[in-house]
Formats: structure tokens, sequence, C-alpha cells
């Protein structure tokens, strides 16, 4: 039994379980064999498929992001796009006071080609006594307007009528389109001229197209067969010379990416394109391209848009352009820089017979339009500007904006501004200084500076200013900041004050002229004298304004009271706070600027009614939404007989007085005018009028040196080359009811004394018929004493 019990009854069932682990462990290393016999390339599949999934997650997160940056771009507003600014808009109207000269000179300043018969916009043909045009289509202030084919007639007193030759029927009025001026706040520097797709000529597009994507229609924003092209090309040329990049490749970059020139980049280009043709159609990828493509600097401006490059070459919409000024265009996409057509015309123009060369092997131009257009030369204008902006006029006008217009302008959101700037003004005005103070250094020495603003006589809208002799220099501008002492500008108002009180004083009172002496608060004594130191005794008193005399001028002055006369230079447009109430200021001891100056004038001009100076018409939001319109208002602020009676003296100035210079060559248009120098002449000014504006004219110095010029000398010179340029316009002004012409007799001492039937006529403010009733009556001449104030 104990043998039995020795029996391995327990080791069987380890024995047992030792068999049934073996087999386990041949199964675990024969799945190591066959991992290991496993082929190299099905590894690497799996890795590849395992990394394809990575990238696409990656691709489609990057997708899904760069989606959304390019529908914020694009659903939004793409660019930010500057304030465009234009001139005033010319309104003719038949029975209007305008020349055909006046509106020939217009049209070309708008740059309208004259030819023989006009066959589209911007063109014009002319007699001597018609105007044919076609005038060009524009968005003005109330909405937009087509093209308008009409014929203007004209005769000695101005424009007849306006005949719409399309139907051929008479118009009431006709809008010419303003001059584009300039731009605001452009975005880093960046200028354009945002237009509609189909504003762009179609022929530039097919140009533009057949030079630099010819597939543009057929790919999906990326093109294979254009990259391997541009590798053949390049492979033959030995260096690069030609890309692959689609135009949506190359709007993709300048719109989202930098300008690195890595592999990263150019993938991300492309991805963006795909995204770009897949979400818009090729009309708005177009559009923007158009705007968006960078064709030059001026001024450390960067040109962008065939839109806004159409105005700074050539001056011109881009619809008006030739063939070959397009073509010039186009060529330059390739490298603005390279091809400067300021810098380098010869090698700009082989480009541009490239791209009509191109334009002509793909149909796009017959071989005679193309013998036509590469035999023409650039024509580009002479400086690369991107428009005719008047630094000083742009200072007042973004003051306005700020100030009037408030929060209903927006910068970025490419506003149009309609200002009052009348660019035949603006340009004779900037002529008139450039020609005459070079002239005038030649007597006062170098470092002579100017400042002029000229402004509707009756509206009181700003159509010119210059803030410098250098005239288009962007600095100091003295037209609004530079106050000097305004000496005899100050005198009309002086007048006006005494004339506004008929039963004292008219124009025949009799006024001293004799040495005088005043002491001052602090013990010093004010001794006035004439400017050619004489003294005359007595003399009439539009006599002593139309000459400029001092002393005369002083004692009328002291009679009205210096209170009363800074009353009526306040009710003018003057600032009290300008005005030091010293006897001294009876000479011009105020310090004004010619802005300042040009408001007084201009109620002066403006028998008495007070017109607030604005340069600022409307704004215009990109949608043609009014934003802000100023509508011109007057006030009476001052009598108009005594207003009428101060210009007529003014008047005199011109014809017999110390602006007679004007009177050999203007007498017909009945001009008024009043010089003004201050002491040691270190100040010149003019003031002049005429039916159609007020202009102030100011020399000197900014170290405020004397300068050897008088009012005479000096200021008037400029307005006078002005009016040389900007013919005047009649100064009409008619008589006020209770102004009538009055007798006199001239004394041998040259005073005057009434008289009903004396040779001598001066108008008068009969206030209560007086005159008129008395002179009737055949009375003696002894009871006009009372009436005249003798």
């Amino acid at each position: 039994m104990a043998e039995k019990k020795k029996t391995p009854t327990k080791a069987a069932p380890k024995k047992t379980a030792a068999k049934k682990k073996a087999p386990a462990k041949r199964k675990t290393s024969s799945k190591k064999k066959a991992q290991s016999s496993r082929p190299f390339w099905k590894s690497l599949m799996i890795l590849g498929f395992k990394l394809s999934l990575v990238v696409l997650a990656i691709l489609v997160i990057a997708g899904i992001y760069l989606d959304t940056v390019v529908k914020k771009r694009f659903d939004g507003q793409l660019f930010s796009l500057p304030t465009v600014v234009y001139s005033r808009v010319l309104t003719l109207s038949p029975g209007q006071n305008i020349s055909l000269k006046t509106v020939q000179n217009e049209l070309d300043l708008l740059k309208y080609q004259k030819v023989r018969q006009p066959q589209r916009p911007g063109e014009y043909s002319s007699s001597s006594t018609k105007i044919e045009l076609i005038r060009r289509p524009f968005e003005f202030q109330q909405g937009p307007e087509p093209d308008r084919h009409v014929m203007l007639y004209f005769n000695s007193e101005g424009l007849q009528k306006i005949e719409n030759r399309s139907v051929m029927k008479q118009m009431g009025f006709l809008q010419i389109e303003p001059q584009f001026l300039g731009m605001l706040d452009a975005d880093d520097d960046q200028q354009r001229l945002f237009l509609r797709r189909e504003q762009f000529p179609e022929v530039m597009v097919d140009a533009l197209l057949a030079t630099e994507d010819r597939d543009f229609y057929q790919h999906d924003g990326v093109s294979p067969l254009a990259i391997a092209r541009a590798m053949v090309v390049n492979a033959k040329a030995g260096r690069t010379v030609q890309g692959g990049s689609t135009l949506t490749q190359q709007l993709a970059k300048n719109l989202f990416l930098s300008r690195e020139r890595t592999l990263w980049r150019k993938v991300r280009e492309a991805y963006l394109a795909l995204i770009l043709d897949y979400r818009y159609s090729k009309d708005r990828i177009l559009e923007a391209y158009l705007n968006e493509v960078y064709l030059g600097q001026t001024g450390g401006e960067a040109i962008h848009g065939f839109g806004l490059a159409a105005q700074v070459y050539f001056g011109r919409p881009i619809e008006e352009l030739r063939i070959d000024q397009l073509a010039m265009l186009v060529g330059m996409v390739k490298g603005p820089s390279y091809y400067n057509p300021m810098r380098f015309p010869e090698r700009v123009k082989e480009r541009r017979d490239l791209v009509l060369r191109l334009m002509m092997q793909e149909e796009i131009l017959s071989p005679h339009q193309y013998e036509m257009a590469a035999s023409r030369p650039l024509d580009v204008k002479k400086r690369a500007t991107i428009a005719t902006r008047q630094p000083a006029y742009f200072q007042q006008l973004k003051w306005e904006l700020k100030e009037k217009a408030g929060k209903a302008y927006q910068k970025g959101e490419g506003l149009r501004v309609f200002t009052t700037l009348d660019p035949l003004s603006q340009q004779k005005a900037e002529q008139a200084v450039e020609r005459t103070v070079p002239q005038l250094e030649k007597r006062a020495g170098k470092g002579l500076e100017a400042a002029m603003v000229i402004v509707d006589r009756q509206s009181g809208e700003i159509r010119a200013m210059i803030g410098g002799s250098r005239t288009g220099f962007d600095g100091f501008n003295r037209a609004i900041n530079a106050k000097r002492p305004i000496g005899s500008l100050v005198k009309p108002a002086i007048y006006l004050s005494a004339l506004e009180t008929p039963d004292k004083f008219s124009l025949a009172t009799t006024l001293d002229d004799k040495p005088i002496a005043l002491k001052g608060s602090k013990g010093t004594t004010w001794t006035p004298r004439n400017f050619d130191r004489k003294f005359r005794g007595e003399v009439p008193l539009y006599y002593a304004l139309s000459r400029s005399l001092n002393v005369p001028t002083v004692n009328l002055g002291l009679m009205v009271g210096l209170s009363k006369v800074t009353d009526t230079l306040v009710k003018l447009g003057v600032d009290a706070n300008e005005i030091n109430q010293v006897p001294s200021m009876l000479l011009g001891s105020i310090n004004l600027s010619p802005y300042q100056v040009a408001q007084m004038y201009q109620t002066i001009g403006n028998g008495g009614r007070k017109a607030a100076l604005t340069a600022l018409k409307a704004v215009v939001d990109n949608d043609g939404n009014l934003l802000y319109e100023n509508f011109p208002k007057s006030a009476a602020v001052v009598p108009e007989q005594a207003t009428w009676l101060t210009v007529y003296g003014m008047k005199r100035t011109v014809s017999e007085g110390t602006a007679r210079f004007l009177n050999s060559k203007y007498s017909w248009a009945a001009l008024a005018g009043k010089t003004g120098t201050s002491n040691d002449s270190r100040d010149s000014w003019y003031a002049g009028i005429d039916g159609r504006e007020v202009a102030i004219t100011w020399l000197g110095r900014d170290d405020n040196k004397p300068m050897k010029l008088t009012g005479s000398s000096g200021a008037l010179r400029v307005y006078a080359d002005y009016l040389s340029m900007r013919s005047p316009e009649v100064l009409q002004l008619p008589w006020p009811n209770e102004v009538t012409a009055a007798g006199f007799d001239l004394q041998s001492n040259k005073t005057l004394e009434p008289d009903c039937s004396g040779r001598v006529k001066l108008p008068i403010w009969d206030k209560k018929g007086q005159y008129k009733a008395e002179c009737e009556k055949n009375k003696p001449a002894a009871w006009l004493t009372d009436i005249f104030g003798f």
C-alpha cells in the first residue's frame, strides 16, 4: 500500500499543466515571427496612412480657419478705403453770366479731350459760340447720373441755352462733374480709388489675363498648367523669368500673407486661392484684384488698383484711357518699381509693346490696332501725383470735417467729400503766387512769403486757399494761422460805421487832414501821419477812403467812437478778442489772419450780409447716402445802404486811388478794393472784390522784417496777375431804395459843398427822403447843411 502511495499521482497534474502551457508559448513566438516577417513596404504604407490622416486633419482644421479668415474679409469691407475728395460741382443754367472761355477752361482742367466731333464721354468740341460735349457719368451727391451729350450756346451775355443732343430737348441745368482733388485718411500709406468690376474697360481686363493668367476662367484658383509652363520657361532661360502664380494666388498673397519667400507661404497661398475660387465668383475675385494690385509709389504713398493708377499716371478716369495707356498699366504689374514710367520710360515702352503684341496674338487687337498703339508715346504726366492736392485747403477741410460732420465722418469707409473749392480759381491763384512772388523778391529780398484766401462773394464758400509761396508745400498754413497787423484794411469798417449815420456823415463830408497828437494812458504821444508824409488841410470823406489817408481816417474814427468801430468789426466777422480798443486800431494795429480778413470783406462785398466761410459742401457714404450737407446761409448784420456806400468808396480806390493799377485793364468790371500796409512795410495786403469773388492777398516775412513793399506794390500785383488769368466778373450792386445821387460843387480847396444842380455827383443815403424832396422844390443850397452835417 505504501509503494502505491509513492506513485506520482501529484506529479502528473504538474506535467500535464506543463504540457498545456507549452503551446501558448509557441503561439507567442509565432506571432513575433509573423510580425518580423511582414514586408517593409507594408509597414511604410500603414505609417503613411496614419500620417495622411494627421495631415488631412491639419488641412481640414487649417481650411476651416482660413475659410473663416477669407469670409470675414470678403463678406465685410474688403479694403480700408480712404476718403475721396472732390472740388465744387459746376452747375450750368440758361441765362447764367458765364463765358464760353470759362467753361472751356473748366473742361480742360478736368482733362476733357478737345476733338472735332465728340464720340464718347470726356470729349468736347467748341466754336466761337458753342460747346458740344459728352459729360462723363458721375455719382453726384444727389445720386448717380449717366453721361450726357449736350450742346451749350453762348453769346456776349453768357450761357443762353443747353440742349440735350440725345433727345433734342432743352435742359434747365447741367452739372459738370467735379475735379478729383485727392484722398484723406489712407490706411498704412495705401491709396486706392475703388471701382466696381463693370467700370474697368474690358480690353484692359483681356490684356491683363493674356499677360498674367490666360486660364483664369478655367482653373480653380491654382493652375498646374501655368506652373508647368513656368518651369519649362525658367529651365530654358536658366533663371526665373516667369511665375506660375494665378491672379487668385497673387490676390491671396497680397490680402492675407507676408512677402516672405518660403515653401510654407506658397502652400498657404495656394490653399487660400482654392478657397477663394470655391467661395466667390470669378468676377468678384477679379474685381478685388483690379483694386488691390500694387502699381507704384508716389510721395511715400503706395498706389493700389488700376483706377487710381490711371489718375496718377495719366490724370484721367480709367474708362477714358487709350489701349496703349491701358497696356502700359498692365505691363507695370510685373514690377512697378522696375517699370516706373517717370524713371525708365524706354524700359516701360518696351514692356508696354510686349503687352500689345500679346494682345494681338490673342486676337484682342488687330495688326492695325497694334501698330497704331505701339507707335504712340507714353503720354504720362510729368510728375506721378495722386491728384492736384492743395495742402492749405485740405487743412481747413480736415478741421471742418471734425467740427461740422462730427460722427457722420468715419475714416476708412470710402466716404466721398464734396468741397467748395473752385479748381480754376485755385489753379490761377497758385500760378499768380508762383509767378509774381519771385519777381517781387528782386525788390523785397529773398524769403518773401505769401497767402491767399478767395471766397464766393455771396455764399462765403471758400474757392481757393494758399498757405505759402511754395503752394504745394504741406507746412505752416499762413492763410489760417498767420495773424499779422492788417494796416489800412481796417479802414472800410471805420467808414462804414460813420455812414450808418446818414444825418451826420456822407461820402461828401469834410474831414480834417492836419497834424494831430494823441496822448496815451502812460504819457506817450501818438502822432499819426499819412503815408506820403503830406497834409492836405481838408478832404472829402470818399477821397480819404480811396486814397487811404491815415490822418482823416483817425479823425473820423475818433468822431464815430472806438466802441462803435469795434462793434462794426465784430458784426463783419472779427472776433472781439482780437481787438484792443486803442486809437492805433484805427490804422490797423489789429492782428488777423487772411482767413479772418476774408470773412470781414465777404460781409462788406455782399451788401452787409454775412455768410460763414466754409470749405465743406457734403459728405456721402459708399452707398450714396447723404451724411452731411451744408446749405449756404447769410444774414444782414450791417445796414445795406451804408455798406453799399462803403463799397462805392472802394470802387473809387480802384478807379482813382491806391489800387488804380488795376483800372487800366479792368475799368469795365467796376472792381472794388482796398490796399493795406503795416508799420515799416512789414506786411503787404490787398482785398479785391469783383462780381464773383472776394480775394485776400498777404505778403510778408516769417521773421517779421521790413520788405520795402506796400499794399499797392506787393499784394496788389499778385492779385492783378490772378485777374489776368481768371477774368473778373462785373461787380454790379443794385442801388438800395434809400440811396440817391446828390449834387455838389467842388471848392478851390478840393472839398465839396452841397448843391442840387452841382456838377459833382455822389451817392448819398437819403434816409428820410429830404434831399430828393427839397431839391425838387428848387430850394437854395443852404438847407442842405442840415442834411449832410456840414
